[in-house]
């Protein structure tokens, strides 16, 4: 059974940084390219960044690209975002993406094969 669990979310303040952590199980993670996505309460789902199955390619979107980076260890099987300079519009939950055929480089969350159940993020001024 695939699976994907985030960790690290919680209560942050304005300006402070956050690592979330993914950890996969059940399926071979070396194949999968890596993404994270984000969902702010009554707003779609939204790209935050990917990165393919060896770590040397990234993608974020345009407007976190300045305060994310996302990282893998495939020894581990775990993936990770750190996000720096929090504002009150990070707020939402944080799910991790896991895709075979690496359309999630693109931002692409339709064919996302692996999703995991989120975790909340909540920015305080």
């Amino acid at each position: 059974q695939e699976q994907l669990v985030e960790s690290g979310g919680g209560l942050v303040q304005a300006g402070a940084s956050l690592r979330l952590s993914c950890a996969a199980s059940g399926l071979t993670f070396s194949n999968y390219a890596m993404g994270w996505f984000r969902q702010a309460p009554g707003k779609e789902r939204e790209f935050v960044g990917a990165i393919n199955w060896n770590g040397r390619v990234t993608h974020y979107a345009a407007s976190l690209k300045e305060r994310s980076t996302i990282s893998r260890d495939n020894a581990k099987n775990m993936v990770y975002l750190h996000m720096n300079s929090l504002k009150l519009e990070d707020t939402g939950i944080y799910y991790c993406a896991a895709d075979l055929r690496s359309r999630i480089l693109r931002g692409d969350r339709d064919y996302v094969d692996h999703w995991g159940q989120g975790t909340q993020v909540t920015v305080s001024s």
